[in-house]
């Protein structure tokens, strides 16, 4: 009765351990987005996301001096199912 339990219980944390780890390049992948975008430089953030966080959605908010960038992706969670991450991050424009 205890090792299924336990082997639930290390496939849950490993599980765990990787959506985190998704999470943080996602994060990764919105400020350097969000960058590239804030300067001008818009050519690149297909290739950027594709590299960093395949399979991402992106939107943007462009204000008077800043750039803001939203990415959202479905990652699988074992046979739990599916979760949507999301990560937001700005950068200036530097007066542009």
């Amino acid at each position: 009765m205890t090792m299924p339990a336990v082997i639930l219980v290390v496939a849950f944390v490993v599980a765990s351990l990787g959506v985190t780890s998704q999470s943080v390049r996602l994060a990764d992948a919105a400020a350097v987005v969000a960058r590239q975008t804030a300067r001008g430089d818009r050519g690149s953030v297909g290739a950027t996301l594709e590299r960093l966080a395949p399979g991402a959605a992106m939107s943007e908010s462009v204000g008077a001096d800043l750039v803001c960038v939203d990415l959202r992706r479905e990652v699988r969670v074992g046979p739990v199912g599916e979760v949507t991450l999301t990560s937001r991050s700005c950068a200036p424009t530097a007066g542009r």
